[in-house]
């Protein structure tokens, strides 16, 4: 099957949008605690400046929406070249990732030639998932 949307996450929450954190919240949460050796710290920063030059900031995320960023994958090839060091440095520092493909990432609404952006649905309260235990 060949699928049309690839997003690089983690197990944790995003506060803001209580959906797993994307890449670069991840790696950018690993500079800011001192986690990261200075060098590996450096490296990610030249990632994310590239893709800063590179990628389109969709508004939604600079308005802090509750969206998440998938990239396409029908042309994405070099997009991920670059983010593989990003993603060496996750492993090196053993922080868990997981590459999400899906043909249905929600609503959209946001497109570049690159990458989608989609609305995150409304987060259950702590009654509704205790409900649906039930």
């Amino acid at each position: 099957m060949n699928y049309k949307y690839l997003r690089i996450q983690g197990q944790e929450l995003a506060a803001n949008t209580m959906y797993a954190k994307g890449v670069f919240s991840i790696c950018w949460q690993l500079v800011q605690n001192d986690t990261m050796e200075e060098e590996d710290a450096g490296l990610f920063i030249e990632i994310d400046d590239w893709f800063r030059t590179h990628l389109p900031f969709p508004p939604q995320c600079k308005n802090q929406e509750k969206v998440v960023c998938f990239f396409k994958t029908e042309n994405s090839e070099e997009m991920l070249k670059m983010i593989r060091p990003a993603l060496w440095l996750l492993e090196k520092y053993d922080h868990p990732y997981f590459l999400v493909y899906t043909n249905t990432p929600g609503e959209i609404v946001y497109e570049d030639q690159y990458q989608v952006a989609v609305r995150v649905p409304g987060t259950l309260t702590i009654e509704e998932i205790q409900k649906s235990w039930s």
